[in-house]
């Protein structure tokens, strides 16, 4: 017997003062990433005092989209930094049991 994916529910949600039916398997996690965006959209509003809520989510979409990229570049160079430190050791390592297969 095959485990089936969880059934996606419509969830209800507000962003920028629109309601919003969006489907997911995840209410709580859906309802957490609306109250972000509409964060974003309300910060957005008041450095502008745009009115235009298309060009809000627009500009919104482009701070989201560059915190993003500014994490992703921190976790690749973090990843990166762990990968060098487990060849480093891992050579370390091989040092050590050479060296004992030779003494």
């Amino acid at each position: 017997m095959s485990k089936s994916a969880p059934a996606a529910d419509s969830v209800r949600v507000e962003i920028y003062d629109q309601s919003y039916n969006l489907r997911g398997t995840d209410p709580e996690y859906i309802h957490k990433l609306a109250e972000y965006v509409d964060l974003k959209m309300r910060t957005v509003a008041q450095q502008t005092q745009t009115i235009d809520s298309l060009r809000l989510a627009v500009l919104a979409a482009l701070n989201i989209a560059d915190e993003y990229h500014i994490l992703k570049r921190k976790a690749d160079a973090a990843s990166g930094d762990y990968l060098q430190k487990a060849d480093d050791l891992s050579q370390a390592l091989d040092e050590v049991l050479n060296d004992r297969r030779a003494g």
